[in-house]
């Protein structure tokens, strides 16, 4: 019998990429997705733990399906990803209704566990070890979640999708929950790296995005040989049919002169590069253990420009973190202006349970202080924004097609023109006029206008084909 499955995945890409993976694993046990959680056997929730409000946001939901539960208790309600690591054996006592939890390193476990749900009627746990329980060795094999199945209709469109070289993370930011989540710092064999690069390939792919907690340090050692990423950016670059190559996240001190000259010399390399700062403040990077300071960070910036001019850099800043003053915030400002982002995802700290910030540091910044900064920071990185998709006016891009805008999206399917986007090279995002068949083309646009978060373009006809 057919069973239905309905899936809500919240956080980051390594997120939406797991839980493409889960889909076409359960696909094979012969799962349809659902439209919904009130049509589906199986509910599932990939989650994330960076944040409070992505944690609040899933408790949410679970408690609207309280009710669907005890009418229907058949159903098997399953929360997966960052947040079950994170709280285990909590999940199932605070929320009542879940039957399942599952780790992201034990993914390829969840078809089993779903039969032994339905088999022993009880609720199943699959974790993975703590940093602390024994041999690194051990614990980085208990979050190995290296599994090629994927499926296409999972993806925003089939042209783009996600390829992991990289999982977990050494770096012990006093923040951040994600060391003990997803377990040390591995990489992936290029052998199959490649190998899965060549499948999204046939299966009509354009553009690849490299991810990885710390995706610059990437490394796979095979003998006496050593892969990094700038040597694996040179194989998958081979893929004729593969148009764009980017990678997330960077991490500022392994920003080598090498991987910048890979992007800057491979033509489907983007120019592009995400190095979160989180602070403008050498002593609120001491207390967050960065391992850099600003100078450093500003040293790299440098790097990236004198290497690859034009190159479109974004970053992630904290503010309102432990201890931070006035004066670090203005010191923040400063730097963003001076930096000039292409854009800045800016967060007000959130104490996570479990990290050295929470067990070390108070969290003394009042949230009307943290809610100020924030608005304060976006409104500095908005001005700089503008200005730099200002300097695009008059300009031809290309532009990878990838569906309606949101405005787009409303119009009827058949109109003759809809209001599409895409992206360029250094991964702007364009609004044009277009039919619905240009979706997957990379098309000249000449731009017209711009706001601070998106380029408005006209197709330059001829070269459309329209």
């Amino acid at each position: 019998m057919t069973r239905q499955l309905y899936i809500e995945t919240v956080g980051c890409q390594m997120n939406i990429l797991d839980s493409e993976m889960v889909v076409a694993a359960l696909r094979k046990q012969g799962y349809t997705l659902a439209s919904g959680a009130e049509d589906a056997d199986v509910i599932l929730f990939n989650t994330c733990s960076v944040r409070q409000h992505a944690e609040d946001k899933v408790y949410s939901a679970l408690g609207k399906l309280r009710h669907l539960k005890e009418t229907h208790p058949d159903k098997i309600i399953g929360v997966m990803g960052c947040m079950a690591q994170k709280d285990q054996q909590l999940v199932i006592d605070r929320a009542k209704i879940v039957d399942l939890v599952v780790g992201p390193g034990q993914l390829h476990r969840i078809g089993e566990l779903l039969d032994r749900v339905e088999s022993e009627r009880r609720p199943q746990l699959a974790l993975s070890l703590d940093r602390t329980a024994g041999a690194r060795a051990r614990i980085a094999r208990s979050h190995e979640t290296f599994d090629p199945l994927r499926d296409p209709e999972m993806r925003p469109n089939p042209y783009q999708a996600y390829l992991r070289i990289q999982i977990g993370c050494d770096k012990f930011c006093t923040y951040c929950v994600v060391p003990m989540t997803r377990g040390p710092e591995q990489g992936r064999a290029p052998q199959d790296i490649v190998a899965e690069a060549r499948t999204l390939a046939d299966q009509g792919c354009l553009e690849i995005t490299l991810l990885g907690q710390t995706v610059n340090s990437y490394q796979h050692r095979t003998g006496a040989t050593t892969t990094r990423l700038a040597d694996l950016l040179l194989q998958l670059h081979e893929i004729e049919s593969i148009k764009r190559l980017k990678f997330v996240t960077n991490y500022p001190n392994d920003m080598t002169d090498s991987l910048l000259e890979a992007v800057r010399d491979l033509p489907k390399c983007s120019p592009y590069l995400h190095v979160p700062l989180q602070s403008g403040s050498n002593q609120v990077l001491r207390r967050m253990k960065r391992g850099y300071t600003v100078e450093q960070y500003r040293d790299m910036l440098e790097r990236i420009r004198a290497t690859i001019p034009g190159a479109a850099v974004s970053s992630d800043f904290i503010v309102g973190f432990c201890g931070e003053t006035e004066l670090d915030f203005e010191q923040t400002v400063a730097l963003v202006r001076w930096a000039r982002f292409k854009n800045s995802f800016i967060f007000k700290y959130s104490e996570r349970p479990g990290t050295k910030a929470a067990n070390r540091l108070p969290d003394d910044i009042p949230y009307a202080v943290k809610q100020r900064r924030n608005n304060e920071l976006l409104a500095v990185q908005s001005t700089i924004s503008q200005a730099e998709n200002q300097a695009f006016i008059g300009r031809d891009v290309d532009v990878l097609v990838e569906g309606p805008s949101k405005r787009g999206a409303k119009q009827p399917a058949d109109s003759a023109s809809l209001q599409l986007m895409g992206r360029t090279h250094c991964d702007r995002i364009v609004v044009f006029e277009g039919p619905s068949p240009w979706v997957g083309r990379v098309l000249p646009i000449h731009i017209h206008a711009a706001t601070p978060h998106t380029l408005i373009g006209t197709p330059v006809l001829a070269e459309a084909g329209a």
